[in-house]
């Protein structure tokens, strides 16, 4: 595998480092924390303006036709500026949903609005008892005339009290574990029957527990295949475990570069404390577990391009795995390399361990993954 950039990925790397640095400080999180859902339409305008939101849609329907590549280069750094944007609900799943199952009526009216910053999206999928199972749906949505109605709950949506549109996963026929029988629903979040408790999650973004009473869609609101969607979801979901992968990536390079600053300017004794031996081999093992973690990311990337659907997701839990014990490594030498100050909400360091556990409970944890790869036969 060719794991170097071509003149287009650096060149995309560069723009979008260039612009979150700009527009990403510390200081300026904080702010962006504290509008309305969570973060910054001004931010999300200029993703929109440097095509960021465009980058994984087909030039026909108005994008740039990137790959994955592309898309792991942006989350990566997205993740070392603790980006807050909906990004990966908005045009990684949603897109992902649209791009993989989406008709053309239905591509035609969602995409252009991601692409221009007009619209965000947000995967209501979570419910009360189903843990990571994606087959695990109690949420109903039952034929009336040409259309459905939906009625369900659903927990933790991501950019759930902010969203245009929710895609929702529903049962239409079988019992609450079976593998078919399952749905995916565009729901407009301001539909008659949708009600939203939102909230802030511990890593600074907001979520909702969504509540769809005798929610009314027609037909044309269906994803895909009404009652087999679920080989869908399961793809779609990949995607979004490979690139909060990256987004990890680029958090714990960030976490082991502010710890490493951290260590060259912190006094004790009269000498920087980085000048401590043992300090020095915990940074040196930090550094190690960042580059285990990148090279399982990218091989989580160049596995969206296998043909067998087995094999792509076995590559997908594996690096999963890596990436879970990584951040938990590196997450937690960050806050005890910095002492009692790294868990205090003035320092950054404390909020990259937030976001890393976060991910790390995402879309299904290290325990979940490993048992993923040992069904599938893999070694980790």
């Amino acid at each position: 595998m060719d794991f170097d950039l071509s003149e287009e990925q650096r060149l995309l790397k560069e723009s979008v480092d260039g612009l979150l640095t700009d527009s990403y400080g510390f200081d300026q999180r904080k702010k962006y924390m504290a509008e309305k859902g969570g973060w910054s339409k001004a931010v999300w305008t200029k993703l929109a303006e440097q095509g960021l939101l465009g980058l994984p849609f087909a030039e026909a329907d108005g994008g740039f036709g990137a790959g994955a590549v592309e898309t792991m280069i942006v989350m990566e750094a997205l993740g070392k500026a603790l980006v807050l944007e909906p990004y990966l609900s908005t045009v990684v799943i949603a897109g992902g949903f649209l791009r993989h199952g989406g008709s053309p009526a239905q591509k035609a009216a969602h995409i252009g609005g991601i692409i221009e910053g007009a619209k965000s999206f947000a995967f209501a999928q979570l419910e009360k008892n189903s843990r990571y199972d994606l087959n695990d749906v109690v949420t109903s949505a039952k034929k009336k005339g040409g259309g459905y109605v939906i009625d369900g709950e659903k927990f933790v949506v991501l950019n759930g009290e902010n969203a245009d549109t929710l895609i929702v996963t529903a049962r239409t026929a079988g019992g609450q574990r079976d593998r078919s029988g399952i749905g995916v629903f565009l729901v407009p979040a301001g539909a008659k029957g949708v009600a939203k408790k939102g909230y802030p999650t511990q890593d600074g973004l907001h979520a909702a527990d969504i509540t769809f009473t005798g929610v009314e869609v027609d037909a044309d609101a269906v994803i895909g295949d009404p009652e087999n969607a679920l080989s869908l979801i399961e793809r779609v979901v990949d995607e979004a475990r490979t690139a909060i992968c990256a987004e990890a990536v680029g958090a714990m390079d960030e976490s082991l570069k502010t710890t490493v600053e951290y260590l060259k300017t912190r006094r004790q004794f009269g000498v920087p404390i980085g000048s401590f031996q043992t300090l020095q081999h915990r940074a040196a093992d930090m550094f190690v577990a960042v580059e285990q973690a990148r090279s399982m990311s990218m091989f989580a990337t160049m596995a969206s391009d296998f043909e067998d659907a087995k094999e792509r997701a076995t590559a997908v839990a594996a690096a999963k795995v890596q990436i879970g014990k990584s951040l938990k490594f590196v997450g937690q030498q960050s806050i005890q390399l910095h002492g009692g100050i790294g868990m205090t909400q003035e320092a950054k360091i404390g909020h990259y361990f937030k976001r890393l556990t976060m991910i790390e409970n995402t879309f299904g944890d290290t325990d979940y993954h490993l048992r993923r790869v040992t069904d599938q036969g893999g070694l980790v």
